[in-house]
């Protein structure tokens, strides 16, 4: 019996050096180890051996099996390593090869983008940080902690996007929920600006679309007033629209300030004597404000009754349409490069 396994070793060893292939590889081993190979028909020969033999036998078809094994695995590594090696020849690129016949152009940046990281940079100067947090956004964060419980009616004005098998998440409605993130992650005193999109279920025409772009802002402190909240507007209409520009502030309703005001800059195209762009007020609504609601503070962890603050809106999508003369809100989605190259 010994002398049948060293022939068999000898048989699969001298075989393994003439592969060169997966396919020829696994037709050896079932040749050799499989159910039905020369290996099992030797072990089943060992059951007519007496006790002594069966068992000197047996150790001596382990090693040897094991060793026929160990020269299968080392030439799958040899085979494998070879199949590398042709497939990397047949799929290399020489990536500095200038393409012939083809110029790539240079690409731009979003004007959304553009007037994003111009205002980003007038709030850093400020002492603004640049805030984020997540779109996919819980109730209670875009909601109930801004002011607006369930039962509130300010939740029907906001299209909301609900995700199908988890009613407390929504899509953001707004980028305010960062105020509150913002109060809790850095406490207070506050200064930060929020850019970011946002998503309504809205029927999308050319002054509406289901995503759009926000800045929102926050500013937390003792003896904060509204005189400071008009200070900071009046700072980022001027850059936006030029020295001479005026702002003006109206009453509005909004759940999280109080009071909460409607801010408004003289028309940039007509200088405030009034025309097409402005509908002949002389005047553009750009942004929302107002002083932070003493429930919206308590829910950041701040006390009210040691700390006030003002937070602003203002509609990112909409400063970009009104800077660059744009008639149609879709245009800035839509992904069209003969739109996007303008800028």
């Amino acid at each position: 019996m010994k002398e049948q396994l060293d022939q068999l070793k000898q048989f699969a060893l001298e075989s393994l050096q003439g592969v060169t292939d997966n396919d020829s590889l696994e037709r050896l081993r079932v040749e050799i180890l499989g159910r039905k190979g020369k290996m099992a028909e030797l072990m089943k020969a060992m059951a007519t051996l007496g006790d002594e033999d069966r068992k000197a036998a047996g150790a001596a078809a382990n090693e040897i099996k094991a060793a026929i094994e160990g020269a299968f695995a080392t030439v799958a590594g040899r085979v494998e390593s070879a199949a590398r090696s042709e497939r990397l020849g047949r799929e290399w690129i020489d990536v500095t090869e200038p393409t012939i016949g083809v110029r790539s152009g240079m690409g731009n940046l979003h004007p959304v983008t553009q007037v994003r990281e111009d205002l980003e940079d007038l709030f850093s100067s400020m002492g603004f940080i640049v805030a984020d947090g997540p779109e996919l956004e819980s109730e209670y964060y875009n909601f109930t902690a801004l002011n607006i419980p369930a039962t509130h009616p300010a939740r029907d004005m906001q299209d909301t996007f609900y995700i199908e098998g988890h009613p407390d998440m929504v899509m953001r409605t707004h980028t305010s929920p960062v105020q509150i993130r913002s109060m809790q992650k850095y406490g207070v005193p506050l200064r930060a600006i929020v850019p970011g999109r946002c998503f309504r279920n809205e029927a999308t025409d050319v002054r509406h679309e289901h995503t759009f772009h926000q800045l929102e802002g926050v500013v937390i402190d003792k003896g904060i007033t509204l005189g400071h909240m008009k200070g900071v507007l009046e700072t980022v209409a001027k850059h936006l629209y030029g020295s001479e520009t005026q702002i003006r502030l109206r009453p509005k309703f909004y759940p999280f300030v109080e009071p909460g005001v409607n801010g408004e800059v003289t028309c940039f195209l007509c200088k405030g004597a009034g025309c097409r762009l402005c509908k002949k007020s002389g005047w553009l609504e750009v942004f929302g404000a107002g002083m932070i609601h003493p429930n919206v503070l308590r829910e950041g962890g701040v006390d009210p009754d040691v700390y006030s603050g003002f937070a602003f809106g203002f509609g990112l999508t909409r400063l970009v349409m009104l800077k660059y003369g744009i008639d149609d809100i879709r245009h800035l989605e839509g992904g069209d490069l003969r739109f996007l190259k303008q800028f």
